[in-house]
């Protein structure tokens, strides 16, 4: 199997400092407002950026604890396979947001409706574009 190797965008600078502190869903939680540093390295890649309403923020949640395939969904007594589930508990911890871009300052993005906590790294940003991303 080959390894995949993903370097990091950037970091999320957030309020919530525990796992136990972040919202279930980041399109649940309107306030408050997090900080997206992208690297300078990487700074460029932001031109434009400002047009777009939303965003597709996707990051690794490193403290991630993947243990098992079949879990407990929040809110269910019934397992189901973790690809069926919300849950960052997954083999890839991949965090897949979509963000409400208040700002760009510099090579930061201020944006709402987050639910990663301090540290998160940034693997990609992309544009939401309702058109394409939104599906009936």
């Amino acid at each position: 199997m080959n390894c995949i190797v993903y370097k990091p965008i950037g970091i999320v600078h957030s309020p919530y400092t525990e796992k136990s502190q972040a919202p279930r869903q980041g399109t649940l939680n309107e306030d408050p407002e997090f900080v997206i540093e992208v690297f300078q390295d990487f700074s460029e890649g932001l031109d434009g950026i400002e047009r777009y309403e939303y965003l597709i923020v996707l990051c690794h949640f490193h403290q991630s604890q993947f243990r098992e395939l079949k879990i407990f969904p929040h809110g269910s007594n019934e397992k189901r396979g973790v690809f069926a589930t919300r849950s960052p508990n997954h083999p890839n911890p991949i965090a897949f947001s979509v963000v409400k871009l208040i700002r760009r300052e510099g090579n930061s993005l201020v944006v709402k409706c987050m639910d990663a906590i301090n540290g998160t790294p940034v693997l990609d940003v992309k544009p939401y574009i309702p058109s394409l991303d939104s599906k009936p």
